[in-house]
């Protein structure tokens, strides 16, 4: 399983997770910011004397030259999730994501973008997201 940064267009957050767990809750998918974001870079390394150990007597030369190497600034560490963790919930599915940015920004991202009614868990309390059917019956009724 791979955990993918999705920026949030228009805001200052980002959600880090498997796409489809994401994409589960959400009316309109996310795509990960990796998808178009995946360049070969290249570098000059410069020369350098290189130590086999710790308190190698005898280092050697290393000559420089052009590095190329992969990046990707969607792919992160699993060993070092970034941001903060949050649950949603719908009753039939529950998965955990973590975020970067305001909570108040994620919370209303969501309010706009489930499918149905969820519970988003953060640090405090859990807060109820109405799905798209009761937000429409609220607005007829005021």
């Amino acid at each position: 399983m791979t955990r993918m940064k999705h920026s949030v267009d228009g805001k200052n957050l980002a959600i880090y997770g498997e796409t489809a767990n994401i994409n589960y809750f959400l009316v309109n998918d996310l795509t990960p910011d990796s998808v178009d974001g995946v360049v070969n870079k290249e570098t000059r390394r410069k020369d350098a004397s290189v130590r086999r150990y710790v308190g190698d007597p005898t280092p050697y030369n290393r000559p420089g030259g052009d590095v190329k190497f992969m990046y990707d600034p969607g792919r992160i560490d699993l060993q070092t999730l970034p941001g903060k963790p949050f649950i949603l919930a719908d009753g039939t599915e529950k998965r955990q994501f973590s975020y970067s940015g305001d909570v108040m920004e994620l919370h209303s991202f969501l309010v706009g973008n489930v499918k149905k009614e969820t519970k988003l868990y953060t640090s405090g309390p859990p807060y109820v997201i109405a799905g798209p059917e009761a937000q429409e019956q609220a607005a007829r009724t005021r």
